[in-house]
């Protein structure tokens, strides 16, 4: 893969400009290193596990020469992973599969009720040395807060008893699950935050849009202003920050994206452009005309949040992490790797993307733009 200097400066700059971190190796030269196997071979338990960040996570741990088991329902992509031990239960009320057993480490990728959190931890805490429960960036607060960080405050719930996941409890539930791991297993539980996760395997198209969107060539609508900040993760540098996590016991609070000031919107764009190929133009229509059109943030244009609306979007600090060796690819391969994902999948999945705007609603937004 040819490593493209702006990204080697911007992936290098991430960790350089914090003083004592060193500078991150380029994903080019630190791929080698993670080709050997670890030192010590651990057995690793995987709550879920077939969607998403579990296959890439547990991908990454047999090659690093671990034992996976899973426990999930064994209702999604039941195909995967024939080879592994799989328990099936579910774990609000079938627990028992996991009863008895001896594991180093448990990675909890699917608990959003803290009470179902805490059940987990409380049958395993005698069974397993760490725990590593993967929560969200979600749980802060107030994004109105520049530079949010590991010690900034949480979203709270007046009803902590409520397991009704929804847009407002979902924060504020997921900072429960991580104080109820805690409390099972003091001192032994990572919690990792990571913000968008992406890359190939993403369900949600909340990146996988613009990429794919840009290809397709012609005029692109495209938010407010290329300035605009975003943060997101690549799913397999996720991965293989848990599992090195894991077999160095790190425990802790981790905030998961890339830096602040690492990537705007112009930015993914022209790389999606150049990536693909395209012809695509882009035409950046303002945040008051696009509320006026009734195009949502987030949803009909992914990965972005006018920092009108949250003035901490983009600004998120990772030096912990970074301190404890996360590693960045460059976005060149993300974007490239999920469009070459993204061509394998069957026309009945390629014709519905699950975010962004129609091709229609596209068009009639570009159209009302021009007319203004």
């Amino acid at each position: 893969m040819t490593m493209h200097r702006r990204d080697f400066l911007k992936t290098a700059a991430a960790g350089g400009a914090l003083a004592g971190l060193g500078t991150l190796l380029p994903r080019s030269a630190n791929a080698a290193f993670t080709r050997h196997k670890a030192a010590k071979r651990l057995k690793i338990l995987v709550l879920g596990g077939t969607r998403f960040l579990g296959p890439h996570t547990v991908k990454y741990a047999r090659a690093r020469g671990h034992e996976v088991t899973l426990f999930n329902r064994g209702r999604s992509n039941p195909d995967l992973f024939q080879d592994l031990e799989r328990l099936v239960g579910d774990r609000d009320d079938q627990l028992e599969a996991l009863e008895g057993r001896e594991w180093d480490a448990v990675i909890d990728t699917c608990g959003y009720v803290p009470r179902i959190v805490k059940m987990s931890a409380d049958l395993l805490r005698d069974h397993v040395k760490h725990y590593v429960f993967i929560s969200t960036i979600s749980v802060f607060a107030d994004f109105n807060e520049i530079g949010l960080n590991e010690d900034s405050a949480v979203g709270k719930i007046d009803d902590e008893s409520i397991e009704d996941v929804t847009a407002e409890s979902y924060g504020p539930l997921k900072a429960l699950c991580e104080q109820a791991a805690e409390a099972s297993m003091p001192g032994r539980v990572c919690n990792i935050r990571p913000g968008l996760i992406v890359g190939p395997l993403d369900r949600s198209d909340r990146f996988t849009y613009w990429p794919v969107r840009v290809s397709q060539g012609s005029e692109v609508l495209a938010p407010h202003s290329p300035d605009e900040p975003t943060q997101v993760i690549d799913v397999r540098d996720l991965a293989e920050f848990i599992v090195d996590c894991i077999e160095r016991e790190v425990c802790g609070l981790f905030n998961t994206v890339s830096p602040p000031g690492e990537m705007t919107m112009g930015e993914l764009l022209d790389i999606s452009k150049r990536i693909s190929g395209s012809n695509a133009t882009f035409t950046w229509a303002d945040q008051d005309f696009l509320a006026e059109q009734s195009v949502e943030a987030w949803s009909d244009m992914p990965c972005w949040i006018p920092t009108t609306m949250e003035a901490g979007v983009g600004t998120i600090r990772v030096d912990r992490a970074l301190a404890q060796g996360l590693t960045f690819r460059p976005i060149t391969e993300t974007v490239r790797d999920t469009l070459d994902w993204w061509k394998t999948l069957p026309e009945t999945r390629t014709l519905n993307m699950r975010s962004g705007l129609t091709a229609e609603r596209e068009a009639e937004v570009l159209a009302a733009w021009h007319e203004r």
